[in-house]
């Protein structure tokens, strides 16, 4: 069962949700109505998808648009902020999830990385799709599961260069 945050938000309206149960990966919903947050970033990985509305933050110099149904990638440590795109505001599911946790699903090898940030790749969308269809709980082998088949979704997506930085943060030599 999700429960609903408590915190500062721009707007009357705006809400945010987080799953009740975290183990691995920490899942929240939002709706932001207009501004939803500053720059920021995150020492994790930060993969969702826009469920309403135009979702649009700057990500890596550019502005960047999310539709509903499409699948956001934001690698760690990447400074990124959103708002909604349109009046109507923007309905967001996200996961965070350690970058170690991913590298020792590959087996050691780079991290996977999506340049833009967005990916209409059906695997991703796919694979990530059991940790964002709701903020329920899961049952802890399938979400090991989850985590096994996004890791790999990730890593062979078309749009995929890899990072030169290993989970800890410190650049490969």
């Amino acid at each position: 069962m999700a429960q609903r945050i408590t915190i500062a938000l721009p707007g009357q309206h705006d809400w945010v949700q987080r799953a009740s149960s975290v183990r691995d990966v920490e899942r929240i919903e939002a709706f932001f109505g207009g501004h939803g947050y500053d720059m920021h970033r995150h020492a994790t990985y930060a993969i969702g998808r826009t469920l309403a509305g135009v979702q649009s933050f700057h990500y890596r110099r550019s502005m960047t648009h999310s539709m509903p149904g499409g699948t956001l990638v934001l690698h760690p440590d990447e400074p990124h902020d959103g708002s909604a795109g349109t009046d109507a505001g923007f309905r967001y599911r996200m996961l965070y999830i350690e970058p170690s946790l991913i590298q020792r699903v590959l087996g050691g090898r780079p991290l996977p990385f999506i340049a833009g940030g967005l990916s209409a790749d059906p695997r991703l969308h796919a694979a990530s799709d059991v940790l964002l269809r709701s903020l329920d709980d899961l049952a802890p082998l399938e979400e090991e599961d989850a985590i096994f088949d996004l890791a790999h979704s990730a890593r062979s997506s078309p749009l995929i260069t890899h990072s030169t930085r290993s989970s800890s943060g410190s650049r490969r030599r």
